[in-house]
Parts: structure tokens; sequence; C-alpha cells
């Protein structure tokens, strides 16, 4: 699936070899957290990571299918005070934090949009669900954590995560059609002549920088109403989620300088920009 964005995705539970790497945006957001909401934050990414393996790697439908629904017991498990094994270190952040279980399942939900079918150019409606779920609902987890208040918290997960999910989107059309993948709404295509094309037929369009151009300027009203939002929060609760809407923003301006006409090569910001952005929000 084109990758999860959002202040967590990723790794599982028993396996510290499956952490983000120490020079990833996620690693270094997650080191400005107190240690008891960087552990809670790390129980929610190994979930998160765990799901997605099923969706991404996990055999074939029928079993992914089971396994997922696994999860779905395991989390309704969990919330009636019998947790499994592999969702013990999520009983904390819980209790602590007030986690929904509705969030998780979202979760699971947005892992099984991509597991048995390939996406291909959906409806508006159903790629704003699909960002909620594998993108929003893990900022609803992870907002709720860092200590933002509730009502600023959940718009925050609501626009970070769009913005973050329509970013990757965008930065991998290319991979994506190659995996038979289109994430780009069949409403925006169509508006250049497109119904119902392959992937690789509407990346290779020589009008799909339209369409792009106008999925960037969704993903720029969601930073900057992220943005309006973090102004309105204490400081000490958005240093993470201030670090991530910066370094993916970082990613969409490369590709809005890249342009759309082929060949696009694949963008990633400088180390020294990406380092700007943890210094600035890391310190400030």
């Amino acid at each position: 699936m084109s990758a999860t964005a959002s202040p967590a995705v990723a790794a599982t539970p028993t396996e510290a070899s499956a952490l983000p790497a120490k020079s990833s945006s996620f690693y270094t957001a997650m080191r400005l957290l107190p240690p008891e909401r960087r552990t809670a934050m790390y129980a929610v990414y190994a979930f998160c990571r765990a799901v997605d393996d099923v969706a991404d790697d996990g055999g074939p439908a029928p079993v992914r299918a089971a396994e997922l629904d696994r999860w779905r017991v395991d989390i309704d498990e969990l919330y009636a005070g019998r947790p499994a094994a592999r969702v013990q270190d999520l009983v904390v952040p819980i209790q602590r934090y007030g986690l929904l279980r509705a969030d998780f399942q979202a979760v699971i939900d947005g892992m099984a949009m991509d597991a048995f079918e390939d996406i291909i150019a959906p409806d508006e409606a159903t790629l704003d669900l699909y960002c909620d779920r594998v993108a929003s609902a893990v900022g609803r987890l992870s907002v709720r954590i860092f200590g933002v208040s509730e009502v600023e918290g959940v718009a925050l997960a609501h626009h970070e995560g769009r913005a973050l999910q329509l970013t990757n989107i965008l930065r991998d059309i290319d991979e994506d059609a190659a995996r038979n993948r289109l994430y780009l709404p069949r409403e925006k295509l169509a508006d250049i002549g497109l119904h119902a094309p392959t992937p690789q037929q509407a990346v290779d369009h020589p009008r799909i920088g339209e369409v792009c151009a106008k999925v960037a300027a969704e993903a720029e009203a969601h930073y900057r109403e992220t943005w309006a939002i973090i102004a309105r929060c204490p400081r000490k609760v958005t240093k993470a989620p201030r670090l991530m809407a910066a370094a993916y923003r970082l990613y969409l301006d490369a590709v809005l300088a890249r342009g759309w006409d082929k060949p696009r090569a694949r963008v990633k910001p400088s180390k020294l920009a990406l380092l700007g952005v943890a210094l600035r929000h890391g310190i400030l």
C-alpha cells in the first residue's frame, strides 16, 4: 500500500530490530517525548506495524482475512480486560491516556481496504475514508499520548493525517502504479478524460500533473489547518506533530519542485533540510 502516514506506524511488539531507523523522522519525533509517552507510542507503533504486515505480507487472502479478524478480536478482548500476549504492551497506554477501541479497529479496517484487492482510482469519499483509517486514526491515538486536548487533538489528527497521507500518495504514484495501485481519486482523473484507467495508464497520461496538482492543493490546505491547530496548543505537547508536519512538508515541496513530467525521479529532501527541521522543532 502507499506508505501509511502518521506520527506512528510500524514494528512488531517483540522485535526491537523492527523499530524505525534512528535517522527517521518518526524516531526523531518520538525522542522528543518523555519516556513514558515514548514507550506508549512505540506500543501503538508496534500494533500498527503488525497489522500492516498482515495486510501486505500475510499470505493468501483467506489467511490475511482470518488474521485481521483475530486482531479485531484481540482488541475487543483487550478492552474487555482479557488482553492477549501480543497486545499486552497496550494495556498501560490505554489506561493512562484513554486510547479508544474504535481507533484501533479503524486502523485494522484501513489495512483491510488494501489487503484483498488493489485500490485503483477510489472515489473521493473512499479515499478520504482510507486516509482517515490508515493515518488519522493513528493520529487520534497519538495525540492522546502527546497530551493534546480532546477537541484540538481530534482536529489535528484529522488534518495532519490527511496531509501526510496525501503527501505519501503523491510521492509514490509511480511505485504504486508498478504494484497495480492508484490512489488518485476517480473524479479528478475523469476531469482529464480518464475513466477506469489502469494505474500505469493514469501515471503515464500527459495531463496527470493536473490531477496531482489538485491533490497537492488539498494536502496544502490540510497542512495549513494543521499549523493553525498547532499554534493554538501548548508547545510542549506539539513537538512531535510539529516535527512530523514540517518533515513531510519537505517531501511535498520536493515533489512540487520536481514536477510531474516523466521521467520522475524519486524525491528526498536533503539531510541538511531534515536536520534543520529536527533542530528547529526538537529544541524550540
